[in-house]
């Protein structure tokens, strides 16, 4: 039985990765889960948070990456994300500008509708931070 699985993960930008898979680490509301090859179904929401997964030749791969949702089927799974970033592709310097604006944003008076989306925009550019290494408290 082999030990590998498709995995696609697709962000709104266009196709993250696709190719064989050993291991995957999403994070879900309930937390990291893990899956391997043979898996049984599951379809789970994604939150914003690291993602790693391990391919065939060894290689661990890290990613920042937002909310979505994961399909997993047989032994193939899909992942659709509004992004996904490889840490040397995060621009910290951006990331901390946007950390700022949705913390200032945070600070207003607004709807409940613009303090949802503050609150997230503000996640996204910690989780960001936090992948790209450069992040510290």
């Amino acid at each position: 039985m082999s030990s590998t699985f498709q995995l696609d993960i697709l962000a709104a930008e266009g196709p993250f990765f696709s190719g064989a898979c050993e291991s995957l680490v999403v994070p879900t509301p309930e937390g990291q889960r893990g899956i391997l090859a043979h898996r049984a179904n599951i379809i789970s929401a994604i939150v914003p948070g690291k993602l790693t997964f391990r391919t065939p030749d060894g290689q661990e791969h890290r990613a920042a990456v937002s909310s979505g949702m994961l399909k997993v089927e047989g032994n193939t799974v899909l992942m659709l994300v509004d992004s996904a970033e490889r840490p040397e592709d995060i621009n910290a310097n951006r990331a901390r500008l946007a950390e700022e604006r949705a913390r200032e944003e945070l600070l207003q008076k607004r709807s409940l509708r613009e303090y949802r989306m503050a609150e997230a925009n503000l996640a996204r550019a910690l989780n960001r931070l936090r992948i790209s290494g450069e992040h510290k408290h």
